[in-house]
This record gives structure tokens, C-alpha cells and sequence, in this order.
């Protein structure tokens, strides 16, 4: 349907993307993977709304955005929001509250020790390729959930916290700056997305003259 109302919209623009019967057979694959779970009022929608916008056929890219700006997306956030929010909380998921459930079941999927441990570049493309899958089951009209845990005390993490909360006052940091700022002393020793917080938390430290711990003293 919508590579028909193309070639009528477009007319030789379109035909002008392909050059065989198997590339148009090749993309009309694609698109209609990309696509799953979306319904066809939907997409009619999103072509009408094309039609106003683009004066050459959209790729798949800002066909799903033009879908996005039309359905709200069922409330799911970016990929690069949803792979930043995962690597955050990985270490703790259970206790979290997760902006959409989707999240949560792409990180698991991904495996919450890989977003610990693994840099962007090794783990960013399974994260997103995860999140995509499960965001299609959401269009689709599936209710994820996020299992409940009761959460038990922890007491390393209530000396980290003391112990944040005093290293904050010592340097006359605001508290929100401080826990900002040590934020990487709540992931794993050794590991490559705590060297790379504790980085990122030093460039902004240095303007200050401050060097940051690199464990609880």
C-alpha cells in the first residue's frame, strides 16, 4: 500500500530510486520490517502527512518519525534515551522506576552486566537492535510490566551516600553536584563505564580545581 500511493505521489521521483524489480523488492522488505506493529490508519496517515512535507520520497528514518510526531509513539523515548537511562541503573533495575517498561526489558535482554562493564561501542548496536524489537511488540498493543521486587537495605550503598554526602560539604558543593560528580563509585572497580563516568566527572571537576576520589576513604 504505501510503496503504491508513493509511485502515485511521486510519480518518476520515485521510480528514479530504483533501478531494478529487485531493489523495490529488496526495500519494500525493509520498510515492511520496520513497520511491524503499526496499523494502517496509521500509516495512511503518515504517507498523507509526507505528501505535505517531503517533495521527494522519505527514507525509513523520517517516515518513523513522521509516525512518531503522529501516534506520540506510545510514549517510548529515543533510542539514545533509552540506552543512557539502561546503563544508568543497570547495576540496581529492580529499583529503579523506569520511564516505560520497555526499557527495562531491552536491558535485560541486552544483559545488565554488558551495560556495566562494556564501552558504547561494543554494547550501544545489541542494546538498540533489543529496544527496537520490544518497541515493536509495544506498537503492536502488548503491556510490558516490570516485575517488583522488595528491596533489602543495603548498607554499602548508605556509607557511599554518607560518605558522598561529606566529600560534597567538604569542597562546598551543592549536594546535587556532588552525587552527580560521584556517581561512577556506584559501579563496579575496574570496569570501563566506571573509568568512563569517573572521566567525564573529572573534566567538570578540574575547572574547580577538585580531584576526585577514586574509591570511598
Amino acid at each position: 500500500m504505501i510503496f503504491a500511493r508513493f509511485m502515485a505521489i511521486y510519480g518518476h521521483k520515485f521510480k528514479s530510486c530504483f533501478e531494478t524489480q529487485d531493489e523495490i523488492r529488496i526495500a519494500k522488505r525493509e520498510w515492511a520490517l520496520s513497520l511491524q506493529g503499526y496499523r494502517e490508519p496509521e500509516l495512511v496517515a503518515a504517507v498523507d502527512l509526507c505528501k505535505q512535507q517531503y517533495a521527494w520520497m522519505p527514507t525509513i528514518a523520517e517516515f518513523l518519525q513522521v509516525l512518531r510526531e503522529l501516534t506520540g509513539d506510545s510514549g517510548l523515548p529515543s533510542v539514545q534515551q533509552a540506552y543512557q537511562e539502561a546503563g544508568r541503573y543497570a547495576d540496581a533495575p529492580s529499583q529503579h522506576h523506569w520511564s516505560h517498561p520497555a526499557v527495562y526489558h531491552a536491558g535485560k535482554l541486552t544483559g545488565w552486566f554488558r551495560l556495566r562493564t562494556e564501552t558504547d561501542l561494543r554494547v550501544m548496536p545489541d542494546f538498540r537492535q533489543q529496544y527496537e524489537r520490544v518497541c515493536q511488540r509495544v506498537r503492536a498493543g502488548e503491556t510490558l510490566e516490570v516485575p517488583s521486587h522488595q528491596a533489602l537495605p543495603d548498607h554499602q550503598d548508605q556509607s557511599l551516600f554518607a560518605f558522598i554526602q561529606q566529600w560534597g560539604e567538604q569542597h562546598q558543593l551543592a549536594p546535587e553536584v556532588a552525587s552527580k560528580w560521584l556517581f561512577y563509585l556506584t559501579k563496579p572497580k575496574g570496569s570501563q563505564v566506571r573509568e568512563r563516568f569517573r572521566k567525564q566527572a573529572q573534566e567538570q571537576a578540574t575547572e574547580q580545581g577538585i580531584t576526585l576520589p577514586d574509591d570511598i576513604t
